[in-house]
């Protein structure tokens, strides 16, 4: 995309927190160019909590911003959504802590941006070009990222359930791939970790209608899995949410390895730590240096 976008209408959507069960109602609505991705707490008088790697405040389940003590947590999903879909300038007004989880996947939000349409404005575009590479590892996990001159992803997951194993995903992230391959994968987890899980006030509004749940026989969920690596899936539209906090479209290649959303932020952390690992340029930029490397 040469120029940057906002919807075309303001649309909302209401559901409970996954975590915290509470009901929330969100509005996502037009923002002037340059403003970025803004959550407003309508409750709260409207104050604002940008959607930056520097307002991350927790990472354990899911990812969470704060500004002066003020919270927004699991962001993860709804950011996933208009970043891989092109989105760069709305406000989210909410009306309590957490984003509803609806049905536990990005397609309910991705069908919320179809509704509410795309503005194009005249400013144009800038985008964030890994220049060298960053890794981050530990216990066995690992997250790298290289340049590249579009956005593309593998990630590589192992759970050890009969139903999971093994799953990959590598693709280059566009709005048509990912609203296909990505944003209808729903959230998960496994029967034996719900007990402790809810003992740390964690998952107070998970149901087999926004959450997909594992047990010793397999799927619990009536209707099955929506893709047989639907858990991979998942993990992918959690990590474009996280990469979603550098602020900028991405032009990079990201390798995922049992990586969650502590080190998502974290390789965030790192780049946006040190300048001289990326770039910022429009697409006209990009555009004049790929075809100059093209003829040399």
């Amino acid at each position: 995309m040469r120029y940057e976008t906002t919807v075309q209408r303001a649309v909302e959507a209401r559901g409970r927190g996954l975590h915290s069960g509470a009901a929330a109602t969100i509005r996502i609505v037009p923002a002037p160019p340059g403003t970025g991705i803004v959550f407003r707490r309508t409750d709260l008088d409207n104050f604002e909590v940008p959607a930056r790697w520097s307002y991350v405040a927790k990472v354990s389940y899911a990812t969470s911003l704060m500004k002066q003590g003020v919270l927004i947590s699991t962001t993860e999903h709804l950011l996933s959504v208009l970043y891989s879909m092109g989105i760069d300038n709305v406000f989210i007004e909410i009306d309590n802590l957490e984003v509803p989880i609806l049905d536990g996947s990005g397609q309910p939000f991705l069908e919320l941006l179809r509704e509410a349409g795309l503005r194009t404005y005249r400013r144009r575009r800038k985008y964030l070009r890994i220049r060298k590479p960053v890794s981050v590892e530990g216990n066995g996990k690992r997250i790298a990222i290289l340049p590249a001159d579009v956005f593309l992803l593998t990630c590589d997951v192992y759970f050890d359930h009969p139903s999971v194993g093994r799953q990959v995903l590598e693709m280059e992230v566009t709005p048509e791939r990912y609203a296909q391959e990505v944003a209808p994968a729903r959230t998960f987890g496994f029967a034996h970790e719900l007990q402790q899980m809810k003992s740390m006030g964690l998952i107070r509004g998970a149901s087999l209608e926004n959450a997909v749940c594992f047990d010793r026989a397999g799927v619990m969920n009536p209707g099955g899995l929506r893709f047989a690596d639907e858990c991979c899936r998942h993990k992918t539209l959690d990590l474009i949410g996280d990469l979603a906090l550098l602020g900028r479209p991405l032009l990079g290649r990201v390798i995922a390895e049992r990586a969650g959303h502590a080190m998502h932020v974290a390789l965030v952390s790192r780049i946006m730590s040190d300048a001289s690992l990326y770039e910022i340029l429009s697409f006209d930029s990009l555009a004049s240096q790929v075809a100059h490397a093209l003829v040399s």
